[in-house]
């Protein structure tokens, strides 16, 4: 008895603790970077509310950044115990964040856009490369795989092996909506902070949807292995941030 109320307890203080660099799942119980998790706090009605942000004032419960994870928060009603109250999660929970993330990960393309970072357009892409300046690429996920092909061996001869970033995450419909511009099938991202805060939002829905291929653009067609080198995605550490150096998103 005495030992499950120090387990409770020490669960407790973990979901508490809001400070330092690392959080503990409610699901797992394992420690990660807050950067790999995503926290909750109690809405009005007592609803459990996403904070992608991490800025909602409140108790918070942490949770591993995995639609799975998410999903299992909900079934076992971790959130009543780490809130300390009546909590309701909604069973849509796990799309709710999906669908938020995408969105922060829509705005910072915009602002990257507003910063005057995106060039758009085949042959602007590939002069934008042919420069040297270019801080990743962006590929809708309907678009042709052969496009996506061409540009990255593009970026390749340009930038080396491991080159720069390609994100494949979005629809053509997405990025027009974003960009607002017409049919936008491929960008060139240029080098500055607005392009590393929108890599940062790209890799953290990546991982939160499990993507396993870090090769091919995630959502779209897949480069082939011999034209890409040997997958990154086979050894298990797709869903963890901090191995997610791979060149495509």
């Amino acid at each position: 008895m005495a030992k499950t109320a120090r387990s409770k307890a020490g669960f407790a203080d973990a979901l508490d603790d809001e400070s330092g660099p690392e959080r503990t799942c409610a699901v797992t119980r394992e420690k990660a970077p807050f950067e790999d998790l995503v926290r909750f706090v109690l809405g009005p009605d007592h609803e459990v509310v996403p904070d992608i942000k991490r800025k909602l004032p409140g108790r918070g419960v942490w949770v591993s950044l995995s639609r799975q994870c998410v999903a299992q928060a909900v079934k076992k009603q971790v959130f009543a115990r780490g809130l300390k109250d009546k909590a309701v999660a909604a069973p849509d929970l796990p799309d709710l964040v999906d669908d938020l993330l995408r969105r922060d990960a829509l705005q910072a393309l915009s602002i990257a856009n507003k910063a005057g970072l995106v060039t758009t357009g085949f042959v602007k892409v590939e002069k934008a490369i042919e420069a040297g300046d270019v801080g990743a690429l962006l590929h809708a996920r309907d678009g042709k795989a052969d496009g996506k092909r061409k540009l990255g061996q593009a970026l390749r001869r340009v930038y080396g092996p491991e080159s720069k970033p390609e994100i494949g995450l979005f629809s053509t419909e997405e990025i027009d909506a974003a960009l607002g511009r017409g049919h936008v099938v491929h960008a060139a991202l240029g080098n500055g902070a607005a392009t590393k805060v929108l890599l940062a939002s790209c890799r953290r829905l990546a991982v939160y949807r499990g993507e396993k291929n870090t090769d091919g653009p995630a959502g779209g067609e897949d480069l082939t292995a011999d034209e890409t080198g040997p997958s990154r995605g086979q050894d298990g550490n797709a869903g963890d941030i901090s191995s997610w150096d791979a060149r495509t998103i």
